[in-house]
């Protein structure tokens, strides 16, 4: 029916089964991965699963691949993008590819930023394997509580995901992975959302995730794109503009 279609929409609902907590006073969704909530916490002593600040969920110590261990406070004052991925999975392995450059360049820039590896390898092993190739910090992989947890927090559907956030921990950008392909030169860094985006076969996978306008115009006529992004730049700007008055995603 019209209405099943416009809550699959609304909660951007991918796959199933999908269990979302909404606070019924405000409307707002308090937890997207409710699945991983209840396996993680049968007896509901988190309740009533909120999202907790990144620097509460992941506090403890984090890996360097040679073994040293830091603490996660000294993330404190860094732009952070938090990585989800896998060995076991190809469009990881090619993104980790790019971002390890991609660190190295927003880096040698002089900016304060790092890298916080979520591994959803299926091996501990595999997961040294894959971390022997990132020059960033990781979550232990034995614990699993505090990895489930930032995948709790994000809501992660699928892999890879890198999460943007800045100095403050707040989210920048859930589409890390579109950014950092899309700007090789990181010369966006770190990757406030646009109102209007130039549609490329990297940022397409955002047609998914919710309703979209799509402007076609002629290529060939350089100044009718500029004439069609400034027609529909402030009107973009007025709905995220009021998202973000809701605190919501728009």
């Amino acid at each position: 029916s019209l209405l099943q279609l416009k809550l699959w929409n609304k909660y951007r609902v991918s796959n199933i089964p999908s269990l979302i907590f909404i606070d019924a006073s405000t409307g707002k969704v308090v937890c997207r991965n409710g699945l991983l909530v209840i396996r993680d916490d049968p007896e509901g002593l988190e309740f009533p699963w909120g999202p907790k600040p990144f620097s509460e969920v992941v506090a403890g110590p984090l890996l360097r691949n040679n073994g040293q261990t830091l603490d996660s406070n000294a993330l404190e004052g860094s732009h952070v993008g938090v990585y989800f991925s896998a060995h076991w999975c190809p469009p990881c392995r090619s993104l980790t590819r790019v971002l390890v450059e991609s660190y190295r360049k927003i880096k040698e820039a002089g900016q304060k930023f790092e890298i916080l590896f979520v591994s959803a390898d299926r091996s501990e092993d595999s997961f040294k394997q894959y971390f022997s190739e990132m020059p960033w910090v990781a979550v232990p992989y034995a614990d699993e509580a505090r990895r489930s947890r930032l995948n709790r927090l994000y809501g992660i559907q699928g892999i890879p995901t890198l999460i943007v956030l800045d100095s403050k921990g707040e989210v920048i950008t859930r589409q890390g992975r579109v950014e950092v392909l899309n700007d090789i030169e990181c010369r966006e860094f770190p990757w406030h959302p646009k109102p209007v985006l130039e549609l490329t076969d990297s940022n397409a996978v955002q047609l998914n995730e919710g309703p979209c306008l799509v402007l076609f115009v002629d290529s060939e006529d350089d100044g009718e794109s500029e004439a069609a992004k400034q027609l529909i730049q402030p009107i973009a700007e007025k709905i995220i503009a009021k998202y973000k008055a809701k605190e919501e995603e728009a």
